[in-house]
């Protein structure tokens, strides 16, 4: 595959700058992302490939309790599927991306071909989560919450364990912003799920 050479954006990873005449088709760009799975890759809107490390284990243990108590939820809730950090979604827009944690409702999800959910879902989740580690850029995090709301997301979180905030995102409102809060509930949209933060501080 021939690239222009990686710029460094910042300290979440680089990005790879792909020349105008070069097209990568979802199946190809699915099969990289399965030969380079020491990395977390997405793909924004423009084409072109981000490239992150694995996190630190302890960012990776906070993500793994996010993931616990949302798994528990949607199994005594049983309207919609959850994901962790590995799930990949096609967005509207393009761009693939793999938020820390999702959900989406059953019916949407089981809407799609059995064959296009084993690679990147054309399909943005109603909620998603992005967990901030040590290393991460809040703009750039920020920035893809901008996204997935733009996309069709109903409800989205970010948890900036740097600060001990968190970022509430609805459609067509202003972010909320919280200072430390003990928990999160998940509204109308996630009935009775409520995000016990003290696991993830």
């Amino acid at each position: 595959m021939n690239t222009q050479s990686p710029v460094a954006t910042d300290i979440l990873g680089m990005v790879l700058k792909m020349q105008p005449n070069i097209i990568i088709s979802d199946e190809q760009f699915f099969d990289f992302c399965q030969e380079n799975r020491d990395f977390r890759i997405e793909r924004n809107h423009l084409g072109e490939l981000l490239i992150m490390p694995p996190t630190g284990a302890e960012t990776d243990e906070r993500n793994f309790n996010l993931t616990g108590q949302l798994w528990t939820w949607t199994k005594q809730d049983g309207t919609g599927v959850g994901f962790g950090s590995s799930g990949g979604f096609t967005l509207p827009n393009g761009a693939v991306r793999s938020p820390d944690a999702a959900w989406i409702r059953k019916s949407r999800w089981e809407a799609i071909p059995g064959e296009q959910r084993k690679r990147f879902a054309p399909i943005c989740p109603e909620f998603v989560v992005e967990l901030r580690s040590e290393t991460d850029s809040l703009k750039t995090l920020q920035e893809k919450m901008e996204e997935y709301m733009a996309n069709g997301t109903e409800l989205g979180w970010l948890l900036d364990r740097k600060q001990r905030k968190v970022f509430i995102y609805r459609p067509n409102q202003a972010v909320e912003e919280l200072d430390n809060p003990s928990t999160l509930s998940g509204g109308d949209l996630l009935p009775g799920f409520v995000l016990d933060l003290s696991q993830i501080w």
